[in-house]
């Protein structure tokens, strides 16, 4: 009898000018069958030098580093890369919410992650971002884009953007960026989860978003919620 063929592990990335840090997580990394660290890279210039020639699925990268900080290289690596084949960016940071890492968020980057947590969490984000979906907690995405927005006039975006999304999408959308969850909308929308899955999914394909974090930063930007609703 023949086993079914098992599927390759993800390619990760570890980006980090501190040698032990980034030991730490290939350890975390490696443990894992589905799972395999296969570049390392000690400051964002490497690393954009290294992914120029490399693909890889996802890239854990440190925010603060030397040469080349994190939100530039997340710029440069993701402007290089195909859209196709673009590797999702889930950036590290020493403090909750801080300005590099909105700015992160802005150049690209699928959503941050606290050196601190817990190992469970780390490959559950490197998963659920390579998924597409966002590794910033429901409650935290609303506080973090209402950081982001709180800088700018409201409605800095043409709300042209929206005009191919059905009223459900909309409504979807909305309550996406007031920071509920697919169960949560689910509930307020009466329709199965799997239901709000699937417009999400059709949310993001026609905004030409990354993943839900960039689909909310659309929401904010064209005034479709505002800060503080």
């Amino acid at each position: 009898m023949t086993t079914p063929e098992t599927s390759l592990p993800l390619r990760i990335a570890l980006v980090d000018d501190q040698p032990l840090v980034r030991a730490g997580f290939a350890m975390v990394i490696d443990s894992q069958p589905d799972l395999e660290v296969v570049l390392q890279a000690d400051d964002g210039a490497a690393a954009v030098d290294s992914l120029a020639s490399r693909m890889v699925d996802v890239v854990l990268m440190d925010v603060r580093m030397p040469r080349m900080d994190g939100i530039e290289a997340t710029r440069q690596i993701l402007s290089r890369a195909p859209a196709d084949r673009a590797p999702r960016i889930i950036v590290l940071t020493t403090f909750d919410l801080d300005d590099y890492v909105v700015a992160a968020i802005r150049a690209g980057a699928s959503g941050f992650m606290l050196k601190d947590s817990q190992p469970e969490e780390l490959l559950s984000a490197i998963r659920t971002v390579h998924r597409g979906d966002a590794v910033i907690a429901p409650s935290a995405t609303r506080r973090l884009m209402e950081q982001m927005v709180s800088a700018v006039p409201s409605a800095t975006r043409s709300t042209a953007v929206l005009d191919s999304l059905t009223d459900r999408e909309r409504e979807v959308l909305t309550l996406m960026a007031k920071g509920l969850s697919n169960t949560e909308i689910g509930a307020e929308l009466f329709v199965a989860e799997a239901t709000v899955k699937t417009h999400v999914g059709r949310v993001l394909s026609k905004l030409g978003a990354r993943d839900r974090v960039h689909a909310v930063i659309t929401a904010f930007e064209t005034g479709l919620v505002r800060p503080g609703e």
